[in-house]
């Protein structure tokens, strides 16, 4: 008897987007250690750290089927925080 997952394809879609995280962690490091700045850079930087907690909440805590409160604490906990830094960025970079 087969008591594994069925899987439609040869990666389930969780592992895509295990991949996905490191990528960009790579990537986050890569851009960190060449030494590069400026807006541009740190909102990269910030949207791929907003992107990656949207991508935990929704696949590895298990929001992506939930309805309601729930997902909004989760993404309005991810955006104010992460508007808050971006203005902080892009005033810092102003003057």
């Amino acid at each position: 008897m087969n008591t594994s997952f069925p899987t439609r394809g040869l990666i389930r879609p969780c592992t895509l987007v295990y991949a996905l995280l490191i990528g960009l962690t790579c990537v986050t490091w890569m851009i960190g250690r060449s030494g590069v700045g400026g807006p541009g850079v740190s909102l990269l930087v910030l949207g791929f750290a907003l992107l990656k907690g949207h991508l935990i909440g929704d696949w590895f805590m298990g929001l992506r089927d939930v309805r309601g409160i729930w997902r909004w604490v989760v993404a309005i906990w991810l955006l104010v925080p992460g508007g808050l830094i971006a203005l902080a960025f892009l005033l810092s970079f102003r003057g």
